[in-house]
């Protein structure tokens, strides 16, 4: 195996999602291309811009982070399952005149399923958590 896509659909509080992370980062130890992380059901909680996760616990979030920034892995979130569960990538204005913005983190690119469809073409194995 040369490359791996990896797509997540358990939330940022799930152990399978810590799991996900740990392979994509024992992956990359080993030499292996990882194309890109698709986010889909549950999923996408895991870019929501307004995560708060105490600091004695794991912050997935921080990983996610770091897996875009220092490794350069692209994170795509599901448009469809986000509005779904009220993360929107559209600034928007409230009827008191005020702007709503993104809620939705930096990190992630806001994608549809066709992205998976590459994701999945791209790579010798995909892998779900």
């Amino acid at each position: 195996m040369r490359s791996l896509s990896v797509v997540i659909t358990t939330p940022p509080s799930s152990y399978l999602t810590i799991t996900a992370i740990d392979y994509i980062n024992c992956a990359i130890d080993a030499g292996i291309d990882v194309v890109g992380v698709f986010f889909y059901q549950d999923g996408v909680l895991n870019a929501s811009a307004n995560i708060s996760i105490p600091n004695d616990e794991y912050q997935t979030h921080k990983q996610w982070q770091i897996l875009n920034e220092k490794h350069g892995i692209n994170l795509h979130v599901c448009i469809t399952a986000c509005e779904k569960r009220g993360l929107s990538d559209e600034l928007t204005g409230e009827p008191n005149g005020q702007i709503s913005l993104s809620n939705i983190s930096q990190y992630f690119t806001v994608s549809g399923l066709g992205e998976l469809v590459e994701l999945t073409a791209r790579a010798d194995k995909v892998v779900q958590f």
